[in-house]
């Protein structure tokens, strides 16, 4: 197809066809100016909610025999997001805390009380109790595109209101939490973080959250990772209710293994791994169910296994007491059992 050619102020050419005939009439200050309103509207409404969030975590045992610290000291971020005082931020931010201390944007200091707190999506809720706050909006994740604009702010290494900028470089990353589980629907982005912007916002040019950032790959440059707030959303609701997130379990201890070529042909399963059962906890509904070890999970709720990562996203809040069929390998027999997950245990 031929293509036109369009030169516009600035110098700049601009092809079009003639399915795309958006053209760019403004010179190129016009366009960085329209990117620094974009940034700095934005940064003006969520600023004001991201805090700093210092914790002190007490250690003893063999940290006295080491004559090592019994307090640990560490800082991250967070933000504002209602009225009265919850912030959320991420789970190593202020996981087993004794103390919490955060600071606001305008330098006032208050005491912050855990609320919740889910590792495995590396997300926290704290309270504060002060007057006059500001809150950030949340927004929806779901609509995002790759290349588009984001900011985040944070404190890193301390610095407080630190805001850098970039594009949604990824979308439906998975990451791994500190407890072992993923994390779905990851967003990676290039707007650079640093330590100490954990828990901060990620948002949009129209200053709406749509992550919170957690993560950065070091030493590489420009791959970092936010929680997506469709998944925040849900953790804060569970958090705020109860404090926690009901997650069920089963009770077994397993690794991916392979299958052999002809069980995978002769059952018709999905995939060519399962999960090794290697142990079987006690009273657990496993146990109860005729779970053994050595056994291979291929399936589980009418859903094909092929690593513990697809048992973990199964094994949700919907799942504690009710009964469903788990599918098993044992030696070259397939197997059927029914198992009644329980709530897994704090």
């Amino acid at each position: 197809m031929r293509k036109k050619i369009r030169l516009v102020s600035g110098g700049s050419a601009i092809s079009s066809d003639a399915r795309d005939q958006r053209v760019y009439h403004g010179s190129d200050q016009d366009l960085l100016d329209a990117y620094s309103l974009a940034v700095t509207g934005a940064v003006e409404k969520v600023a004001p909610t991201v805090v700093k969030i210092d914790v002190k975590q007490r250690i003893s045992g063999r940290a006295a025999a080491r004559r090592a610290p019994d307090e640990l000291q560490g800082s991250g971020s967070g933000f504002i997001f209602t009225p009265d005082g919850f912030i959320l931020t991420n789970s190593h931010v202020v996981h087993h805390a004794v103390e919490i201390a955060v600071t606001l944007s305008d330098g006032r200091s208050f005491p912050g009380y855990m609320v919740g707190d889910d590792p495995d999506t590396d997300l926290a809720v704290v309270r504060i109790d002060a007057p006059n706050l500001a809150a950030a909006a949340l927004g929806d994740s779901s609509p995002l595109r790759v290349g588009q604009l984001v900011i985040a702010l944070g404190n890193p290494y301390g610095f407080y209101s630190t805001v850098t900028a970039g594009v949604i470089s990824a979308l439906g990353r998975s990451l791994r939490s500190q407890s072992g589980r993923l994390i779905d629907d990851v967003i990676q982005t290039d707007a650079a973080l640093n330590p100490g912007s954990s828990g901060g916002p990620l948002v949009t040019s129209r200053g709406e959250v749509i992550g919170v950032n957690t993560a950065v790959i070091l030493p590489a440059q420009g791959i970092c990772f936010a929680i997506a707030v469709n998944t925040a959303k849900f953790v804060v609701a569970g958090l705020i209710k109860e404090g926690r997130i009901k997650r069920s379990y089963i009770g077994v201890a397993g690794q991916m293994v392979p299958l052999h070529r002809r069980i995978v042909r002769f059952y018709r399963l999905s995939f060519e791994s399962g999960v090794l059962v290697e142990s079987v906890e006690n009273a657990s509904p496993a146990q109860k169910a005729g779970v053994a070890k050595g056994d291979i999970i291929v399936g589980f709720d009418d859903k094909a296994i092929g690593a513990i990562d697809d048992l973990h996203r199964i094994l949700t809040q919907e799942k504690v007491n009710t009964r469903v069929p788990m599918t098993l390998i044992r030696g070259t027999e397939k197997l059927t059992l029914e198992i009644i997950p329980a709530e897994r245990p704090s």
